[in-house]
Order: structure tokens, then sequence, then C-alpha cells
């Protein structure tokens, strides 16, 4: 890899210090650093953490340009590179030391009043959560155009392998390889017993998620967001129709730590 772009959260770096410090450093090393995401760009640089890394995959989704994560936020599962290791990673970038790993994504499409909106893309997950006060949320759950259950829960969670170390996580959800191909669904603080367990489906099911009926007289009101971005907002009938995108994310990875491996590092969990 030669040329480069390095998208930065500013509020994570303060005054623009360590993109000055890796555009420096690649220029020694005869690389450059473009100013715009163009076909010339072998790879995205990318500083901050989790939530940027997102913001990025969402932005260039289509570009087929892989990103490598600079971490300079708390746990970082998707940034790759730790600040006090800077150089010697981008001299693996340069020498072609690294694998890239395919993640896949989500497509959501809110029909809202029956009518199809414009579909939104998320690497992580797509969470329909309630708006305003505080009230359950009534979900009807279609799966390849059967009725499957349906849900009172505070919200709903529908996750990517990559996603579930994140709110799915939070929710109760399993933790999966993020190389794996299949779609979550994690209610979130169900109101019954029985429907409060993650549901996994296969990579090619079509979701459709329904807003229920509420009390009498009175209107549910939900928001339906994509990584955490983009909010939607349903109403009693509309629904969100969740497959699998035809697009994806690559990952760079300098590592030869296994999953499980980050796990114990990130989680302490053995």
């Amino acid at each position: 890899m030669r040329n480069f772009f390095i998208y930065a959260n500013q509020y994570k770096d303060d005054g623009g210090s360590i993109s000055a410090r890796i555009k420096d450093y690649l220029v020694r090393r005869g690389c450059t650093c473009s100013d715009k995401v163009d076909y010339t760009v072998d790879a995205i640089i990318v500083l901050g953490g989790d939530g940027t890394m997102l913001a990025a995959a969402r932005e260039y989704v289509g570009r087929h340009i892989p990103f490598i994560g600079v971490n300079l936020g708390t746990l970082g599962y998707l940034t790759e590179i730790e600040a006090d290791k800077l150089e010697s990673a981008l001299d693996m970038l340069i020498d072609d030391k690294y694998d890239i790993e395919i993640r896949m994504m989500l497509s959501g499409i809110p029909v809202i009043g029956g009518e199809s909106m414009n579909p939104q893309t998320a690497l992580n997950d797509i969470v329909i959560n309630r708006k305003g006060a505080l009230h359950v949320i009534n979900f009807n759950i279609y799966v390849n155009g059967r009725m499957l259950s349906t849900y009172s829960a505070d919200g709903m969670i529908i996750s990517t392998p990559t996603g579930s170390t994140a709110y799915n996580l939070s929710a109760g959800g399993p933790i999966v390889e993020p190389r794996a191909r299949l779609i979550m669904m994690t209610p979130v603080c169900s109101h019954t017993m029985v429907n409060n367990r993650t549901i996994v489906l296969a990579d090619d099911d079509v979701i459709d998620i329904e807003i229920g009926k509420y009390k009498a007289g009175e209107q549910q009101e939900v928001d339906a967001s994509f990584d955490g971005r983009c909010p939607v907002n349903l109403n009693e009938g509309d629904k969100i129709r969740i497959i699998r995108s035809d697009k994806v994310t690559k990952i760079i990875k300098l590592s030869r730590a296994s999953f499980l491996d980050t796990l114990q590092k990130k989680m302490s969990f053995f």
C-alpha cells in the first residue's frame, strides 16, 4: 500500500497532532496522503474509536476501500492500532504485511404509510427504540413473509456479527465471531419471559419488524437508527424490512491474534 486517506475524529485527535504524525511518517516512507477519497486510495486510516469506524464505513460504503483504525477511544473492537505502536503498524501496511476481513452489513428499508423509503446501511446494527414517553413497544415480527412472533419490549436490536459486541451484548445477546454470516435479533428488556432470547437467523432471511398496536386511542411512536445514526420515525403499522446488504466493509488486520485473543484483551473474560 502506498496511497492513504486519513479520516479523523476531530474531538479525539485534538489539534490534529496524530494525523500530522501519520502523514509525516508516510511521506518519509515515500507514500502519499490524499485530501479526498478517490480511486487512487489504497486504504483509509481512521482515527478515533469504534463509532468513528462506523461513521467512516457508512460514509464510504460501496467504495471497496479497506479501513484500518487507530484506537483513540476505549475498547476499540474495530480499531486495530494502538497509538504507541503507530509507526510499526504503518510499516506493515506499506510492506503489505496484512490480511483483509470481509464484514457483512445490513440494509434497512423503512416502510412508512405503506411507502418504501430509501434504504440505510449498517455495519453494527439497526435499533428500534421508543421515542418520547416511556412505554412498551409492541413488535410484530415476520421472517420470509411468515409471522414469527409478537414481542412487547423496550426496543429491538437487529445485529450483524460485527455488532454482536455492541448494544447487542449489553442487551444480553451472544458474542459472535465477526467474520460469520448471520443476523441476530435481540429484544431490549422484553416484557414477557418467553420472548426474551436472541433469535439467530440466516444471512439471506428477510425480516420485517412492524410496529404493532398500542392502547386504544393512543399511537406508538418509535425511532429506528442505523449504527446510531439517521433516525427514522415510525408509527403504528409502519415497519422496517431488514436484509443482508449487497455492500460489505473491508477491515485490515495486522495482528495474527484470534477473535478470542481479542476478547481476552478487551474484556478480560479469561
